[in-house]
């Protein structure tokens, strides 16, 4: 099997992706990014439930499909019943032909379909095989199942500690520590090829949800573990410091205000806001005055951010060496000029869905590819087992087993 004719750094890279919501698919399609040939195993009939999440009442509601055109992109799809006895030749074969395979079902799932690390490797000595589990591949809670909002978010602490003070926590945004989760994924197959490159051996790979979480937490995390206890966190009218606070301005947006060096850029702060008199209100001469008196100089702060527009706060902010932003809205951000120079977002073929958010890697010397649309359930499967040397009277049987959709 040749794969998908491509170009740039990964273009010889073949992935098996047997994978479902969300980091897991999201991985392979970014190594599709750079070239590789995926392909993608899903169940006959609805595929992937992750071709519906579009439909999810917490996503942006949208009757164009861009959840699937964002994690389906670069790829092939072939349906199989991985329970069928019929599909296990063609799956063994599949697995001979990659060089990397990601897996995401729980352990005892993996066990069931004979999908685990120790049921494949003889099939593919070379094969760098990559798990992805909610809390990890052993312990009490290695069968839980895990998403995002629970394993990574919830279970590593995040969300309790970013709530504030006295308040419930929050909830994440759909699949955000799935997308971060993604790139740990793809790091780890990276470093399995080149541990295959040093001995010609293949090896198993993986990370969890929860352990994401956890490091995306980790400052918090490694405070914890020498004993020490993170303040609650205070609401913007009840700061501990008004000088890395959260202002509302005239047109009802929130400036992040992070002056961490105020005993330098104090001054000019009182300088750009028009309150030359506030640099030398004996409350405010110092930093520890300035800590001690924090609800105080917010009490100064706050009318004196609302009284101006936020176009007007980076213009008087600017050349100062004060550091700002806006709490962006996502309206703002498909449209930020800055956006387009970092490569935020990916022009595609697709009409229905003709940009999407492009991975996060840049390199220089070369680009993600132009996705195309993402395949439908099946699409590619009679081709996909020819390339695998089935005969057409083969894929023909498999298909009346019913062990191919």
């Amino acid at each position: 099997m040749s794969g998908e004719p491509s170009d740039g750094p990964l273009a010889d890279l073949k992935v098996l992706d047997i994978s479902s919501f969300i980091a897991a698919p999201a991985a392979a399609a970014a190594l599709g990014d750079f070239g590789a040939a995926v392909i993608k195993v899903e169940p006959p009939g609805d595929g992937d439930p992750h071709r519906n999440s579009f439909r999810n009442a917490s996503y942006p509601q949208s009757d164009r499909n861009f959840p699937w055109q964002l994690d389906g992109r670069h790829k092939r799809s072939i349906a199989l019943d991985l329970k069928h006895d019929a599909a296990r030749p063609v799956l063994e074969r599949l697995i001979a032909w990659a060089d990397v395979m990601i897996v995401n079902f729980p352990p005892p799932a993996r066990e069931r379909l004979r999908l685990r690390w120790e049921d494949v490797q003889a099939l593919n000595p070379r094969l760098v095989y990559c798990s992805l589990t909610g809390y990890g591949e052993t312990g009490p809670d290695r069968d839980r199942p895990g998403f995002d909002v629970t394993a990574y978010f919830g279970r590593s602490g995040i969300l309790d500690a970013a709530r504030y003070e006295d308040g419930p926590p929050g909830l994440s945004l759909p699949a955000q520590g799935d997308r971060a989760t993604a790139m740990t994924l793809v790091a780890a197959i990276l470093l399995g090829l080149r541990q295959r490159d040093r001995t010609g051996e293949g090896c198993w790979v993986g990370t969890s949800l929860y352990a994401n979480g956890v490091w995306a937490n980790g400052t918090s995390a490694a405070g914890a573990l020498v004993g020490a206890a993170l303040p609650p966190r205070q609401s913007p009218d009840r700061p501990r410091n008004a000088l890395t606070n959260l202002y509302r301005t005239r047109d009802d947006r929130w400036l992040q205000l992070l002056l961490v060096r105020d005993d330098r850029l104090w001054p000019a702060l009182c300088a750009a806001i028009g309150r030359p008199d506030l640099a030398t209100d004996p409350r405010f001469g110092s930093r520890p005055d300035r800590r001690t008196h924090a609800l105080a100089l917010a009490g100064e702060l706050v009318p004196v951010f609302a009284a101006r527009d936020y176009a007007d706060w980076e213009r008087a902010f600017a050349g100062t060496g004060i550091p700002f932003g806006v709490i962006g809205r996502l309206a703002d951000v498909v449209e930020d000029e800055q956006a387009g120079h970092a490569g935020i977002f990916a022009e595609t073929d697709n009409p229905e869905v003709p940009r999407t958010v492009n991975n996060p890697i840049r390199l220089g010397f070369a680009e993600p590819r132009r996705p195309g649309a993402p395949p439908a359930v099946g699409e590619h499967s009679e081709e996909v087992l020819r390339e695998a040397g089935f005969s057409a009277g083969d894929v023909e049987a498999i298909r009346k087993s019913g062990a191919l959709g």
